[in-house]
């Protein structure tokens, strides 16, 4: 079997459960991984023929596939605003909208003087704090996160991007570890912010294998973490300071109101495809 004809029947495969687009680009994706080559050289070399045990690997990668296994878990890899992260089921599989936050932050930065102190609260795979430190060298970084496995993955990412970061363990919702921290220029976040009831809404990818800890919350209580965040910024975000957030699209409203009631002003921004998923909420 060749490279091409490998492509083509893999895309075949798993358009029983991907749109043919996104088949082609997972396909693609998993003979990167097999044969090491950029999808310029796959094309020019689509006639070599894979050996016996990259037919095997791409079976078992295909296999996976069909039954909804993320390609990003599979090859434990992801992309994120240019930097290569490791990912496995313990984070969230990064993404775009997340990437726009994070170049919303960054462009914001450009005229600020170094020194600034930026917290990642919530790090997860640490894809927000590791593209900050390489796009804001000058600045502080931390990064946050209640789980010691994911604190793991994001360590291993910040050495393999040669990005140095301040790593702490923390529960954002007990105010009681809040005052082990220092003050903050920016503080940002994509936290849990799906209520409960939409899950059946989510596609079986998500669902069967990304962390539920980090997508879902109350339904009773939807914007829990980001009255945490809210309070925390009241401690530790300096005068004139900014916080950057993703939001759940039908709650943009809502979670505006909760910041300028505790004395923010607030600022909601649309992603690209038009949705209200971030806000950028300052202290005066």
């Amino acid at each position: 079997m060749t490279i091409k004809e490998a492509i083509k029947n893999t895309t075949k495969k798993i358009t029983a459960i991907y749109a043919e687009g996104e088949a082609n680009s997972i396909a693609h994706l998993a003979m990167e991984n097999i044969t090491g080559t950029s999808i310029s050289k796959r094309i020019i070399a689509g006639n070599i023929t894979l050996s016996k045990s990259q037919i095997d690997l791409l079976n078992e990668m295909t296999d996976r596939l069909l039954q909804n296994e993320p390609i990003q878990y599979i090859i434990n890899e992801s992309w994120f605003c240019g930097f290569k992260f490791y990912v496995d089921e313990n984070v969230l599989i990064p993404r775009s909208e997340t990437e726009e936050l994070t170049e919303w932050l960054i462009s914001n930065s450009k005229l600020t003087d170094g020194g600034l102190k930026i917290i990642d609260i919530g790090t997860g795979s640490g894809c927000i704090a590791i593209t900050l430190k390489k796009r804001i060298p000058g600045a502080e970084v931390w990064a946050c996160d209640i789980s010691e496995k994911v604190l793991e993955i994001s360590k291993k990412n910040a050495i393999n991007n040669s990005a140095e970061i301040n790593f702490i363990k923390l529960n954002i919702l007990d105010n009681e570890t809040w005052k082990q921290f220092p003050g903050f220029n920016i503080i940002i976040s994509n936290p849990p912010y799906v209520p409960e009831k939409d899950k059946m809404k989510m596609q079986a990818n998500v669902l069967k294998y990304e962390p539920s800890t980090a997508l879902f919350v109350p339904d009773n209580d939807p914007l829990v973490f980001y009255k945490a965040i809210a309070g925390f910024g009241k401690q530790h975000l300096s005068n004139k300071g900014n916080i950057y957030l993703e939001i759940n699209e039908e709650l943009g409203e809502i979670t505006s109101t909760l910041f300028r009631e505790n004395g923010y002003s607030c600022e909601l921004k649309s992603d690209m495809q038009g949705k209200n998923r971030m806000i950028k909420a300052s202290i005066n």
